[in-house]
This record gives structure tokens, C-alpha cells and sequence, in this order.
């Protein structure tokens, strides 16, 4: 079976999936860098690049290669989601917004590949 049809057959019947459901769905698809490998392209003077693989109105698929260029802290809104590192380590540090306030660093985190690891929303006060 391809990788899309896969992603296609995990994902789709999912409806306001939980924390650990989205954790199992991500395990099922037993995903890994030579089946997404084709999909990525050259971040191209950008911190990364992006390819969204599924998407419906209950949840999303993205795959992500990262340059060595840092990436601004910004906010994912109300999204939250299991990341997964096929490759490589990434650095994932979370901030805190407090009003008009500059983000504040709450913690950082080396990943290393194979880690599997959960973001939620945005921290605001």
C-alpha cells in the first residue's frame, strides 16, 4: 500500500481525535524518511519547508525538512498536534506570550530522530 492511501486510511476516519488517538494514528502510519523523502524540497533560504500531505476538517498531515537558518518564535495558534523526527535532531523550544509582551523562552529541548513528542496550542496570559 503507498504512503497516500496509508495516510489517507489512518487519518481519514478520525473525528475530534484525542491526544493519545492522534499518538496511535501517527504510529500506524509507520512513517518513515525514505517514504516522505520525495515530497521534501529545499527550504531555499528559509528556515524550512513545508508540504502538507492530508488535510480534512478534523486534522492535518505535514511534512517538514529544516535548514540550518533559525526560525523566529511565532505561534501556532489553537493547533497542537505530534511531531515526529525522521531525521537528524531538532531544537523545540516553547515561549510564552503575556500580552504585548516579547515571547519568553519556557524551556528548550534537543529531539533526536526517532523521538516522537507532542506541541500544544500557544501560551498566552
Amino acid at each position: 500500500m503507498g504512503l497516500q492511501r496509508r495516510i489517507e486510511d489512518v487519518l481519514g476516519p478520525l473525528k475530534s481525535p484525542s491526544k493519545e488517538e492522534l499518538k496511535k494514528a501517527i504510529q500506524d502510519m509507520n512513517v518513515s524518511l525514505d517514504k516522505v523523502e520525495q515530497e521534501l524540497q529545499s527550504p531555499d533560504g528559509k528556515p524550512y519547508y513545508r508540504k502538507l500531505l492530508f488535510s480534512n476538517d478534523e486534522v492535518e498531515l505535514l511534512v517538514m525538512n529544516w535548514s540550518q537558518l533559525e526560525c523566529a518564535p511565532h505561534d501556532h495558534g489553537s493547533s497542537y498536534g505530534w511531531i515526529q523526527v525522521l531525521s537528524g535532531t531538532t531544537n523545540n523550544t516553547v515561549y510564552e506570550v503575556k500580552g504585548n509582551q516579547l515571547p519568553q523562552e519556557l524551556f528548550s529541548e534537543i529531539q533526536q530522530k526517532g523521538k516522537l513528542f507532542f506541541r500544544s496550542e500557544k501560551r498566552c496570559s
